[in-house]
C-alpha cells in the first residue's frame, strides 16, 4: 500500500519510520555520516577557491590556517573532492594527520586524475590500516569496475556487506558502478 494519497502528516510519519528503520538496523550500526555523500556546506557554497569554512573561526580561511578538528577538515576534503575540486581537496588533506580516511581520499583524487596505480596504492594502504573502511572498499571497487575487473570489484562488494555495510551508500554506489551506472564517485 502506498501512502501518496494520505494527508501530509501521515506521509511524514511513514517516512520517519522508514528512515529510522533503515538507520536502526543492525547492519547500519557500524556506519557513520562519513559513509554518505557529503552535503554542501559553506566550503563549497560561500568560500572562495582555495579556502574552506573554519567552523571555529566562523569564516573562510586557507586550509593551513584552519583551526577546525580533523573531522571537520575531513568533511571539507570530501566535499571538495566530490565537487571535482581535487587540488583544493588535496591541499586540505596535506594539513591533516595521517589516517586511513586521508589515504582513502588520496586514492579518490589519484583515481579521478587518471592515476590508477597511485589510487590502488592509496586504497590498499587505507585498507591495510583499517579493513573496515567501507568508503575505501567502495571507491576501490568502483575503480576496479571501471578497469573491467568486475570479479575483483564484486569481491569488494562482498567485503562491504560482510563488514556491516548492507544498505549503505558505499554498497549502493559500488553496486551502481557494477551495473554500469555513471557516477561522479
Amino acid at each position: 500500500m502506498f501512502v501518496f494519497d494520505r494527508p501530509e502528516p501521515f506521509k511524514c510519519l511513514v517516512r520517519a519510520i522508514f528512515v529510522f528503520g533503515l538507520t536502526a538496523s543492525p547492519g547500519m550500526a557500524a556506519l557513520s555520516d562519513d559513509d554518505a555523500p557529503p552535503a554542501p556546506s559553506e566550503t563549497t557554497t560561500a568560500c572562495a577557491e582555495g579556502q574552506i569554512f573554519d567552523e571555529a573561526q566562523k569564516k573562510c580561511v586557507a586550509p593551513e590556517g584552519a583551526t577546525d578538528d580533523q573531522a571537520a577538515l575531513y568533511r571539507d576534503a570530501r566535499e571538495l573532492a566530490a565537487n571535482g575540486r581535487l587540488d583544493e581537496a588535496a591541499r586540505v588533506l596535506d594539513v591533516m594527520a595521517p589516517s586511513d580516511k586521508v589515504l582513502t581520499y588520496r586514492g579518490f583524487i589519484a583515481r579521478k586524475r587518471g592515476d590508477w596505480d597511485g589510487a590502488v596504492s592509496f586504497y590498499e594502504a587505507a585498507l591495510s590500516a583499517n579493513p573496515d573502511n567501507l568508503l575505501a572498499r567502495s571507491y576501490y571497487g568502483m575503480g576496479l569496475a571501471a578497469q573491467g575487473k568486475t570479479e575483483a570489484a564484486r569481491a569488494q562488494l562482498v567485503q562491504i556487506r560482510a563488514r556491516g555495510g548492507r544498505m549503505s551508500w558505499p554498497e549502493w554506489a559500488l553496486k551502481s558502478a557494477l551495473r554500469g551506472a555513471v557516477s561522479g564517485y
